[in-house]
């Protein structure tokens, strides 16, 4: 491992606010994916993907990677588009939230977001260059899934539209 990966790593949450941060720790780990694409025609589109969490920056943020579709190289996705891109999550004590980065240079992708619990859910909102609002959200979590939704408002329309919805399952061993 180099100087750069195990400084970046972190073995698991820092203890100053270990219990804010399970909010995403819970997460740590590997996990397969569904990916389904809803077009605005109400088309859908669905592949397979994965997804990878795990502790960085002396475990007070949780990174991921998420890869859609696999395997890299793949034909493009439809609606959606290929994701090969990384989220940094870091709490926040002074705002009791998360703040949250996107980053999908394939893609030209870049999202801002601010995370909170919200009931049994976990939801990120924020606003796109074009001033769309966008609402990422946790949704059924058990110990071993997850279904996130991904949807966006544009500053035009009066509702939310789902553009992508993942079932995730964690690998086990």
């Amino acid at each position: 491992m180099t100087d750069f990966a195990r400084l970046l790593h972190a073995d698991g949450p820092n203890p100053e606010h270990a219990a804010a941060l399970q909010l995403y720790g819970r997460f740590v780990g590997d996990w397969d994916a569904e990916i389904t694409a809803h077009g605005p025609d109400g088309a859908k589109h669905t592949a397979p993907g994965e997804i990878h969490f795990d502790w960085v920056l002396e475990g007070r943020a949780v990174q991921d990677v998420w890869i859609i579709p696999r395997p890299a190289g793949g034909p493009a996705f439809p609606i959606a588009g290929n994701w090969y891109g990384t989220t940094l999550r870091v709490y926040d004590p002074s705002i009791s939230a998360w703040r949250i980065s996107w980053f999908d240079p394939g893609r030209s992708v870049f999202r801002q977001q601010i995370g909170r619990p919200r009931g049994e859910d976990i939801v990120q909102e924020g606003t796109t260059e074009a001033g769309d609002l966008t609402r990422w959200s946790f949704t059924e979590m058990t110990a071993d899934s997850f279904h996130w939704l991904g949807e966006v408002k544009p500053a035009t329309a009066a509702d939310w539209r789902l553009m992508v919805d993942v079932r995730a399952k964690q690998r086990k061993g």
